[in-house]
């Protein structure tokens, strides 16, 4: 059977890692692509982020893999201008995309990497199962001479949803992470995940976000599922990629309701300062396409191999610059490919 995925190479060193993936996947499996511009890259084409046009190409695949997007180039305050970012909002949004889950599993051969001590990181495997389609990146915001307001706005269903996501995903407890001491969207939030959890075998612990922040840096190995809305997801998880060694070492899946397709990205960004060298490091490139292959297909022996051939490619010593070597873009995948 062939699947159809809908590839979004985006800006700087996006088509170079995407490359890379595809190289990859057809190895493990028969796949036909369909490539559309995201981010800087569609603002310089249509003058827009995202065109509704590759909004509707986007749901009728099988799944989404994205590579990076933005760029000094687009970079800007004024509200009426396109951003890159926009792109990527307007994807989760339109394709109902609410649930992002980020796996944080430091590979053995890079425990060392890390800016934390080895005993403290050993034994570290966590996912961030961060809701994304609501909260004070989607509520109503807005300027009025020299007064500026974002809105955090939340709703029972919405909770109720990623929280099952939460509970789904757990092999031993999900940990909620909220500001329930001050935020009234926090308690909203603790009150229904309590409820959610009352149907559900696996413990449920409570942690403010501050202190979760301390938490998992201080014992990581600790965590199983860190469940948390989507301002709070995007800053531990990106706290948690950290434990990996490298930002470049850290892939993530964007699902829905399981009607459409799910977005497949690393979680690092365009790195323009690099672009067009060939010194990107494509692996959280090639673990998001591995989740794609386990989430999207349902080819868990193939995602499962491609994760192994990763870590076994670095146990064998492949470094990218980001990891202190020098194994180039090219280096990388022919180091994962003969380990497949």
């Amino acid at each position: 059977m062939s699947h159809t995925i809908l590839t979004l190479p985006g800006d700087g060193i996006g088509p170079e890692i995407l490359a890379s993936a595809r190289t990859v996947l057809d190895t493990l499996g028969h796949f036909e692509y369909e490539e559309q511009a995201l981010g800087g890259a569609s603002i310089d084409l249509h003058g827009t982020a995202l065109t509704d046009e590759v909004l509707d190409r986007c749901r009728a695949s099988d799944a989404v893999l994205l590579a990076a997007v933005g760029g000094p180039k687009w970079d800007t305050t004024d509200p009426s201008k396109p951003r890159p970012e926009q792109g990527l909002l307007g994807l989760r949004k339109g394709l109902g995309l609410f649930a992002n889950i980020r796996p944080v599993r430091p590979s053995p051969a890079l425990l060392d990497a890390s800016p934390l001590k080895r005993e403290r990181i050993e034994g570290t495997d966590l996912i961030v199962v961060r809701e994304l389609t609501g909260g004070i990146y989607f509520g109503d915001s807005g300027r009025d001479g020299d007064t500026a307001h974002d809105d955090c706005l939340y709703t029972v269903p919405e909770i109720e949803r990623i929280a099952k996501v939460g509970f789904e995903l757990a092999r031993r407890k999900v940990t909620s992470v909220d500001k329930a001491n001050v935020l009234e969207t926090s308690r909203l939030w603790r009150e229904t995940v309590t409820r959610v959890a009352e149907g559900e075998a696996k413990p449920l612990d409570h942690l403010l976000v501050d202190n979760a922040a301390m938490q998992l840096v201080s014992r990581p190995a600790d965590f199983d599922v860190i469940l948390t809305e989507n301002l709070f997801g995007d800053i531990l998880s990106d706290e948690a990629a950290m434990l990996t060694g490298s930002l470049g070492m850290l892939p993530s899946a964007s699902l829905g309701d399981r009607s459409g397709p799910g977005l497949f990205e690393p979680v690092h960004g365009s790195a323009p300062d690099i672009a067009g060298t060939g010194a990107a490091n494509p692996l959280a490139m090639l673990g998001s396409a591995a989740l794609m292959l386990r989430h999207a297909f349902g080819l868990e022996n193939e995602a499962g191999a491609l994760e192994s051939a990763i870590d076994s490619a670095l146990e064998a010593g492949l470094r990218t610059a980001d990891l202190g070597g020098s194994a180039t873009t090219e280096q990388a995948t022919k180091a994962v490919l003969e380990h497949l």
